[in-house]
């Protein structure tokens, strides 16, 4: 893969952002703040004033910061980000089943919108309490966000249907080994996408593809039957600053925003993903 170039200097995006494009998906890391004994690695060291100039150069306007699990259920750093970011910003945070009312409330107000799931190594929040925090959040608006293995979405179907709350959905379903769309996980995707309560982020996908760069055109199979079958609930993301490959095989953040051209092709659902949609979904 090419280098993360995407800051001054690196080539510009041939997209040209419209006014308002929000980056849905994005981390930050400082040394400043204690990584938690559940870390499934040491995080890297990416604050959050390395990412405003790769933010400036996609002409992005908006930015979702997204607690990784490096932090567990300790959300101070992405919160700090997101106070420092104003109201441009919203965040997904880490929170189990012994959070109260009242912290929803402040988090909410801090700009939270989400409680994030993720079941790979590192992750502190099981299955088991999905639900309970699915009722807890929706009154105030949250959403449950999910990343796992999309071949065994099929195994959650029935549970992922149960949420009352919206339900978004990591890395055009993150599954490992790139599928067809005949695939049990991505019909399972499709028949949550299709109930009006579900949302998918086109983002990582150099994380699982086969094909590789440039368009990674096994991932990109996935993303244009998301994108053909429900345009008003995808969103973009940039996954920065890429943590699960390193620094030196890091995609080109230009590259990655260019693979709307490939993926949706014509200007108004480009516009639609990346400002619109956010919009509705963040609260922005």
């Amino acid at each position: 893969m090419t280098s993360n170039n995407s800051t001054a200097g690196g080539r510009k995006p041939k997209l040209i952002a419209p006014d308002g494009a929000c980056d849905c998906h994005m981390h930050v890391y400082d040394k400043r703040y204690p990584t938690a004994p559940t870390a499934a690695a040491p995080p890297p060291h990416a604050p959050l004033e390395a990412y405003e100039p790769v933010k400036a150069h996609l002409g992005l306007t908006r930015t979702v910061v997204v607690q990784p699990s490096a932090y567990g259920t300790d959300n101070q750093c992405q919160l700090d980000a997101v106070a420092r970011l104003g109201t441009n910003a919203r965040t997904v945070v880490v929170v189990d089943n012994s959070v109260t009312d009242h912290a929803l409330e402040n988090l909410t107000a801090a700009g939270a919108r989400g409680v994030r799931f993720h079941m790979f190594p590192g992750g502190v929040l099981p299955w088991e309490i999905m639900e309970e925090m699915a009722e807890r959040v929706h009154p105030f608006g949250w959403h449950i966000q999910l990343q796992m293995d999309g071949r065994n979405l099929a195994e959650r179907e029935d549970l992922l249907m149960r949420l009352p709350c919206d339900l978004v959905v990591d890395h055009v379903g993150k599954f490992l080994e790139p599928v067809s769309i005949d695939h049990p996980g991505f019909q399972t995707l499709l028949k949550l996408v299709d109930t009006g309560r579900c949302w998918v982020k086109l983002s990582a996908a150099y994380e699982v593809s086969k094909s590789g760069p440039p368009l990674y055109e096994d991932v990109g199979v996935l993303a244009k039957a998301l994108v053909r079958a429900a345009p008003e609930r995808m969103v973009w993301a940039s996954n920065w600053p890429h943590p699960s490959v390193s620094r030196e095989d890091a995609p080109n953040d230009a590259m990655l925003l260019d693979l709307l051209l490939d993926w949706a092709e014509d200007e108004k659902t480009r516009n639609r993903i990346l400002v619109h949609n956010p919009e509705k979904l963040y609260g922005f």
